[in-house]
């Protein structure tokens, strides 16, 4: 009996002291970063060892204008700017030389392999940035790919009502960029929350939209710690082994596990910056298949030798929209210009959607909110 007391006493005396080395944490008096005020935004990290403390956000033109923090008598560093206009931005701390995210900032997303603090202001740009009334639900997807060898992961969202209804729905493809997986248009590209506005607000048709992993090498996202499977970059046709893939593996599996309009009517297609050579690449080999071509941050360069029989075959198979979005200080600007003169040569109707900013999913972001209304119409 004495044993048991004295094991039972110094169980007690073990969880108090784990008690009292865990309390203090929550005693803490908490940091409030981001704080968004009405003509003011302030950035606060507690880091009482520091010797310096910067920050560094997005919407600077480059590292070198990241802003000096003022530290407090209780180690906390503070920096309060004038109100950003309504966006989504990433930013992070250089402490003593070394970045670090916002701890106090839950709103964390990954772009590629970097985690980043994100800074949300609310505006009618951002709008549909935020969480809709109406919500549809996102799904993890794995699928067969006998094109690739391999099983893979695919993102699909589909819209509210979808599970408790039996209708039908037309399908966007959309494709990320490179460095990118299925993971982007998700997070970074807050794809689900636009869409949910625009069909709660009837700007645009409820759609199911596919996200689908565009690195052939890897099974899903390299978070998920999947072997990747070595390709041989030499072999014939390795140029198209992705967008076969979407052709014979992807849309099968999604029109037959998914209550879709199978027809060119109701298939479109989109990517950014890699998933733009995608969406050019597959409509191009695959003409007919899309009645809705989006490429973003894309376009051709005038060695193509053969984009005017391309085209054409676009062209005489018929599609509904061909809209190209691009910023001027985009790094393929003069491409995508390439693709409007080829575009106008061949008397293919389309959109040249032309904005500021550059390379960035600020722009992506607007061409999806834009160009999603303008679908299945």
């Amino acid at each position: 009996m004495k044993n048991r007391v004295l094991f039972s006493l110094v169980c007690l005396f073990i969880i108090a002291g784990i008690f009292a080395q865990e309390v203090p944490n929550f005693r803490r008096a908490p940091v409030k970063s981001p704080e968004i005020g009405e003509k003011t935004i302030t950035f606060r990290i507690l880091a009482p060892q520091a010797n310096l403390v910067r920050l560094y956000g997005s919407w600077m033109k480059s590292f070198d204008s990241s802003l000096d923090m003022e530290k407090d008598t209780a180690g906390t560093w503070i920096l309060t700017i004038p109100m950003l206009p309504a966006e989504l931005y990433t930013y992070n701390f250089i402490v003593d030389g070394l970045s670090v995210n916002d701890a106090n900032n839950v709103f964390l997303q990954r772009d590629g392999t970097r985690y980043l603090s994100v800074l949300l202001v609310p505006g009618e740009l951002s709008a549909n940035y935020f969480e809709a009334g109406q919500r549809g639900n996102l799904l993890k997807v794995w699928y067969d790919s006998p094109t690739l060898g391999m099983t893979r992961r695919m993102y699909v969202y589909t819209p509210y009502g979808y599970e408790t209804g039996t209708q039908s729905y037309p399908v966007l493809y959309l494709l990320h960029g490179g460095g990118g997986d299925e993971d982007a248009w998700v997070t970074m590209g807050r794809a689900c929350q636009i869409l949910d506005n625009l069909i709660e607000k009837k700007l645009a048709l409820p759609m199911i939209c596919v996200m689908p992993n565009g690195n052939p090498s890897q099974q899903a996202a390299r978070t998920t710690m999947l072997p990747e499977k070595a390709l041989d970059r030499s072999i014939p046709g390795f140029a198209n082994l992705y967008i076969n893939s979407i052709v014979k593996d992807i849309i099968p599996y999604v029109e037959k596990n998914f209550r879709v309009i199978a027809s060119p009517d109701a298939r479109a297609v989109s990517g950014l910056s890699m998933g733009g050579g995608h969406t050019l690449s597959v409509t191009n080999e695959y003409p007919g298949l899309f009645g809705y071509i989006c490429p973003l941050s894309m376009g051709i360069r005038d060695t193509q030798t053969d984009i005017d029989s391309k085209l054409q075959a676009v062209k005489n198979a018929g599609y509904k929209l061909y809209w190209v979005g691009c910023g001027t200080e985009d790094f393929v600007y003069e491409m995508a210009k390439s693709l409007d003169v080829a575009l106008t040569r061949n008397e293919l109707n389309h959109t040249f959607y032309v904005t500021g900013g550059g390379h960035t999913w600020s722009n992506w972001r607007i061409y999806l909110n834009t160009f999603a209304q303008l679908l299945f119409k």
